[in-house]
C-alpha cells in the first residue's frame, strides 16, 4: 500500500531582486512498512456486515440474464430466469481487486457460474495491515471474514435463482482462511487459493471446517512469498506450503502446487484449467 502525501512549499526572493512569491506542490511518497496498521475496525456488527454485502461484486452469467453477462452491486441486479450455482468468493487483504473481478468474469463466461464477492473494505475505518503483524490481529481479521461469509450465505437466500445444492465457497489469500474454516452445511465444494491450510505465522491454528470427503480444490505457488517454507516468518513452523497434509485421505480433494514464486495465482491459465476440471466434476453443469 502506498500513501501519497501532498506538501505545499513557499519560496521568496530577497536582496533587491524582483521577488515573486510562489506556491508549489511537491509529492512525497510514503511506503507502508511491515507491521504498519491503518484503521481500527474489525468488529462483525450488523451494520458492518451489511456494508460488505451492500458493496459486494455480483456477476451473473448470460444464461441467467438472457442477454449479456452482468456485473454490479446486488441491489442493482436485473431480473433473471432459471437456476444457477453460486460461488461465494472472499477476496484477499487488498479487497475486491481487479484479479478478483477478473476471476468472477471468467467463472461467468467460461463456467456459466454466478458469483458474489463481499467487500470487507467497505466497512468504515476497516483495519488494514502490512504483514507481519501480531497473530491476535490476524485472528480478529479471520473472525470478521468468517462472519462476512456466513452473512453472505444467509443474505443470498433471497435469490430464488440460486441452486442451493450447488453453492461453492471460495477464497484467495486472507479470504481463504475463512473459506477453509467455515463449518456449515451449505458448501458443495471449496476453492482455496494461495493458502496452505496449516499452522504458520498467519493463524493461531488452522481450525479447518471442511469434512473428510468434501470436495476441496487448493492451488498455491511452490514458493509462495507468504505461506511457503521460504518465508522466514514461518521458520518456527513445520510448514509444507500447501493443503495436502490437511486433505490427506480425502478422495475428492485436489491440490495443485504451481512452480512459481508469486502469491496471487487464481487467474493463471493452468490454475483456471484445473479449477474448471474440478468444478465440472463436482457441479456437473
Amino acid at each position: 500500500m502506498t500513501t501519497i502525501w501532498q506538501r505545499s512549499v513557499r519560496f521568496a526572493c530577497f536582496a533587491g531582486l524582483a521577488c515573486v512569491l510562489a506556491a508549489i506542490t511537491t509529492t512525497v511518497v510514503a511506503e507502508d512498512k511491515p507491521g504498519d496498521i491503518r484503521g481500527t475496525t474489525l468488529d462483525p456488527t450488523a451494520d458492518n456486515l451489511a456494508a460488505t454485502w451492500r458493496k459486494a461484486n455480483l456477476v451473473l452469467p448470460a444464461s441467467l440474464t438472457g442477454r449479456d453477462r452482468w456485473q454490479g452491486i446486488p441491489s442493482a441486479a436485473p431480473e433473471v430466469t432459471g437456476k444457477a450455482p453460486l460461488v461465494v468468493l472472499l477476496h484477499g487483504s487488498s479487497g475486491v481487486a481487479p484479479a478478483v473481478k477478473d476471476f468472477q468474469v471468467w467463472l461467468a463466461d467460461t463456467m456459466g457460474l454466478a458469483s458474489v464477492a463481499p467487500d470487507s473494505l467497505a466497512i468504515q475505518d476497516r483495519l488494514t495491515y502490512v504483514s507481519p503483524v501480531s497473530v491476535k490481529i490476524y485472528e480478529r481479521v479471520h473472525a470478521l471474514r468468517l462472519a462476512e461469509l456466513t452473512h453472505a450465505l444467509e443474505a443470498s437466500k433471497v435469490w430464488a435463482w440460486v441452486d442451493r445444492s450447488r453453492i461453492v465457497i471460495a477464497g484467495t489469500s486472507e479470504g481463504s482462511v475463512a473459506a477453509s474454516r467455515y463449518a456449515g452445511p451449505e458448501s458443495a465444494a471449496r476453492l482455496i487459493y494461495s493458502w496452505s491450510c496449516e499452522a504458520n505465522y498467519f493463524v493461531e491454528r488452522p481450525r479447518l471446517g471442511f469434512g473428510p470427503e468434501e470436495p476441496v480444490f487448493n492451488a498455491i505457488s511452490a514458493r509462495d512469498p507468504y505461506f511457503s517454507p521460504s518465508n522466514p516468518w514461518n521458520s518456527d513452523y513445520a510448514v509444507t506450503g500447501n493443503c495436502a497434509g490437511a486433505l490427506k485421505g480425502n478422495p475428492q480433494a485436489v491440490v495443485l502446487v504451481v512452480e512459481a514464486d508469486v502469491h496471487t495465482i487464481l487467474n493463471r491459465p493452468d490454475v483456471r484449467e484445473a479449477t474448471s476440471h474440478f468444478l465440472s466434476s463436482v457441479l456437473k453443469p
